[in-house]
């Protein structure tokens, strides 16, 4: 029992917008963002699919701050790729659903 509300609570904290851009952050700064598999879900919630728009939502804010301040190149097939990876594309790859 001890050790699942362990694992809730540390998938909580990365639930809110603080604990998605801390860990999108942090996965940036080791120059491993391109290759996330992006978030978790359970997938047998309907609501499920809204926490995965607000993850795009924070992910996407976040690039573009980092464009704006001269950190990431403004190159949309670049920014493209790394969004598309990270929303859909790496977790493809990293499973072999293909």
């Amino acid at each position: 029992p001890y050790r699942r509300q362990r694992q809730m609570c540390i998938r909580d904290s990365l639930d809110t917008m603080d604990g998605m851009t801390a860990q999108l952050k942090s996965l940036g700064n080791l120059g491993v963002l391109g290759k996330f598999v992006g978030m978790e879900t359970d997938s047998r919630s309907f609501t499920s699919y809204g926490r995965h728009a607000y993850f795009r939502r924070i992910l996407c804010a976040l690039i573009g701050r980092w464009v704006e301040q001269g950190w990431y190149a403004n190159d949309d097939a670049v920014l493209k790729e790394i969004v598309q990876g990270i929303s859909y594309n790496n977790a493809i790859a990293y499973f072999d659903f293909a």
